[in-house]
């Protein structure tokens, strides 16, 4: 019993420390899931086995953060301590409290009828929560700004404006923001719709008479969702009515969120009052889900439908179909495949014969070398290969060098270690950094996302 208080013990005033250095999302999305599974001490040294949920859980701590981890445990123990890693659940569930909750555990609202009845008259999703959402920086700001509404309801960001394309999270998060105010307060009263929901009841209010009614149904929700929101741009009695709706519910100290596949100054049609009214709040944009994402989103919906994956199949997944909705739909028809097939195991032969046959949903790059790339780069940047191989750290020399390293590891699916071989022999963590910055870069830089579009235009056409 002392032994497991002393493991739970360290590996809580680890993680205590950890929050300090890394984002609250990264931490919920990587390190919440983490456990000591065993101590061993040896004279001087300390050697520590972190259990992990899954492989890719593994590899991405051990890839990225054993320093900081180790470090860490440096500090508190005052030993020098050894760090393995192994892919182990934690079974004990008494000390839950000392770290957020885990990725995959289900709500134990889900299970309360009530709660379930509440969720379905706010036409919430119970399966799209913070819990279950994949985090990294093309969407961490997202993340953040929605956590922190569901938390502070009208005072945090109001309203919160989520925009980006198709499969990027947009509607996850704003069904996220809902069921966490309902799961903190059954008693808010919160609704879920699309734009086209909102107009189908005003003509039908308009229609029936019973305008007053619809007024009643929306101006005295404490939280509005609106999926979709440019599809009332143009429609003037439609935008008059949400125009009052929503300061309505802004005025009474309710939260509004709207999601849309544009910024509001871009959705054409738009009333300047509306488009005034929504850059008064919080406008976030999400970019489409890197390859770090879409693994992790691959894995988290693999769970979900009992899927066990290895990290190559994963990879493969990853690498070729570029949003959520995508991959779950793959998903869903790799489940069927292994019913119907009876298949013992998940190969990457399965994986790629299943991907072949809906070519029109996945993205259909003909295979090409590394040199091709580096080529390509080298006359995105007008440099010679030489120079991006070779190790000078001129800006001029250094991004595009950077640019390669992302590029052969997202869109090639080649390992650390073979990308680092490639360009010079450096060594797997410049690539992980390089992979890291350009990713962070792509998202906040409208050039590097042009530059790395031409590149692939190049490539693959």
């Amino acid at each position: 019993m002392e032994e497991k208080y002393q493991k739970d013990q360290l590996w809580q005033d680890c993680l205590n420390n950890i929050k300090v250095s890394v984002s609250s999302a990264i931490f919920t999305t990587w390190f919440s899931q983490t456990h000591i599974s065993k101590i061993d001490k040896r004279n001087d040294r300390i050697v520590v086995e972190i259990g992990c949920p899954s492989s890719f859980v593994k590899n991405t701590i051990e890839n990225r953060y054993f320093g900081l981890i180790q470090d860490t445990l440096n500090k508190i123990t005052g030993k020098s301590c050894d760090i393995l890693f192994e892919i182990k659940a934690k079974k004990d569930k008494s000390n839950q409290n000392l770290i957020s909750t885990p990725l995959f555990q289900q709500n134990k609202e889900e299970k309360d009828i009530n709660f379930i009845e509440e969720i379905k008259k706010s036409r919430l999703r119970p399966f799209y929560t913070f819990e279950n959402f994949a985090v990294s920086s093309s969407n961490q700001m997202a993340w953040a700004a929605s956590e922190a509404v569901s938390k502070n309801i009208g005072n945090a960001y109001n309203p919160l404006f989520l925009w980006g394309g198709v499969g990027v999270g947009k509607t996850h998060l704003m069904n996220a923001i809902g069921y966490s105010v309902k799961k903190n307060d059954i008693n808010k009263k919160v609704y879920l719709c699309t734009g086209e929901d909102f107009t189908n009841d005003i003509i039908e209010g308009i229609r029936n008479k019973t305008t007053q009614k619809f007024r009643d149904k929306y101006r005295k929700l404490d939280v509005l969702l609106i999926d979709d929101i440019q599809f009332i741009a143009g429609k003037d009695a439609v935008q008059e009515e949400f125009f009052h709706t929503f300061n309505a519910i802004v005025s009474s100290g309710g939260q509004i969120v709207l999601t849309s596949d544009k910024p509001p100054s871009e959705i054409s049609k738009l009333e300047e009052r509306l488009r005034s009214r929504f850059e008064a709040g919080l406008i976030v944009d999400i970019a489409p889900p890197d390859f770090e994402l879409r693994c992790a989103i691959t894995q988290i919906k693999a769970k979900e439908k009992n899927l066990n994956l290895d990290m190559g199949v994963i990879q493969m997944i990853a690498g070729n179909l570029d949003s959520a909705r995508k991959i779950e739909g793959f998903l869903i028809r790799l489940r069927s495949a292994i019913e119907i097939n009876k298949y013992s195991e998940i190969t990457e032969e399965i994986i790629e014969q299943l991907l072949g046959k809906r070519k029109d949903e996945i993205q259909n790059k003909k295979r090409v070398s590394s040199e091709e790339v580096i080529e390509a780069v080298c006359n995105q940047y007008s440099i010679k290969k030489k120079q991006i191989l070779g190790n000078s750290r001129v800006k001029s020399f250094a991004l595009p060098r950077q640019i390669l390293m992302y590029l052969l590891r997202t869109e090639l699916n080649l390992p650390l270690q073979e990308v680092g071989r490639i360009i010079g022999g450096r060594d797997h963590t410049t690539v992980m950094h390089a992979v890291e910055k350009i990713t962070k870069l792509a998202s906040e830089s409208v050039d590097i996302r042009e530059d790395i579009s031409g590149i692939k235009k190049a490539v693959w056409g």
